[in-house]
């Protein structure tokens, strides 16, 4: 079975009514990014921070996976697929993509604010100030913060390099060190880019499909089940 690596940004959440990370105008959701994903943001006002988690996990559980999302999932009836994802919500999924690398973390789990690596299921939307792990530390959002190490980046590293079949999906790559992945992929592998702005990259054997994820990505998947 060929192994297919699909790499996943803002612009296949964005079509299920999430804002994406860093809009034109510099903000996220109102905010500067400075407030709210640096560790310097916690230590300054973690009730800030811990609010405005709070408030985007509640977007995310009232948002639904659109076509591109359950189109990558119909792509496992034919490949060993596996979504190596920027986003932090949990859209791939709700959709039935089975394997799945969050690269930033996922924002419906919770985290230890002294070790990463302890992370928890969250009963609801919201993790309250005074929750905490089992080492004594408040509980914050399972989310890679501006100034962090990206944990995942040397697994997705790995599976990039060997992808029989590489897919881009809704990213600009111009937030590293994602941006670099596609580096990784062999160069004779054939590679999709699928965005409304293709990004420029330097690698060859890319077919470039300038849609949006719900109209580029079904179409690329039913091409690969023919």
């Amino acid at each position: 079975m060929k192994r297919v690596i699909v790499l996943t940004g803002a612009g296949i959440s964005a079509e299920s009514g999430l804002k994406t990370f860093r809009d034109s105008d510099g903000l996220w959701e109102g905010y500067n990014i400075e407030d709210v994903a640096t560790p310097e943001a916690w230590e300054r006002n973690p009730e800030l921070v811990q609010n405005f988690y709070n408030q985007r996990r509640k977007s995310v559980l009232e948002a639904v996976p659109n076509a591109a999302h359950y189109a990558l999932a119909k792509l496992q009836d034919k490949y060993d697929v596996t979504i190596i994802t920027q986003n932090i919500d949990d859209l791939h999924e709700r959709a039935g993509s089975a394997n799945v690398v969050h690269l930033h973390g996922i924002i419906t789990r919770s985290q230890s604010s002294v070790k990463a690596s302890l992370t928890y299921p969250i009963d609801g939307w919201e993790i309250k100030m005074g929750e905490k792990c089992e080492l004594g530390s408040q509980l914050r959002a399972h989310v890679v913060w501006f100034g962090e190490a990206v944990p995942m980046i040397e697994t997705a590293a790995r599976l990039c390099s060997k992808a029989d079949l590489f897919i881009l999906i809704g990213t600009s790559l111009a937030v590293y060190p994602a941006a670099g992945l596609i580096n990784y992929v062999p160069r004779e592998v054939t590679k999709y880019i699928v965005d409304p702005n293709i990004p420029t990259a330097s690698n060859k054997h890319i077919i470039e499909m300038p849609y949006k994820a719900t109209i580029g990505v079904p179409m690329l998947v039913n091409d690969l089940l023919v």
